[in-house]
């Protein structure tokens, strides 16, 4: 998938939220979204990385520390 696929498919999905709310204001759709997005991006990462959270890290231009923060944030230690 390309990243113009993936744009293209996360604004459908905020489109159709935002239909499906029928006149009603979102209240944080920010946050909504980087929790959305970001559980699954760790798990995909750490499986593909066999757990290695510095290789990880690396991968996602984070630093180590940071990793192991929004893994406990997300539970996924």
């Amino acid at each position: 998938m390309s990243k113009q696929q993936l744009d293209e498919c996360v604004r459908a999905s905020l489109e159709a939220y935002l239909r499906d709310l029928d006149g009603l204001e979102p209240h944080g759709m920010h946050d909504m979204l980087i929790r959305a997005v970001e559980k699954p991006l760790l798990e995909l990462v750490m499986v593909a990385s066999d757990n290695n959270q510095s290789k990880a890290a690396q991968w996602l231009g984070l630093n180590r520390n940071t990793l192991r923060k929004k893994l406990l944030e997300h539970q996924l230690l």
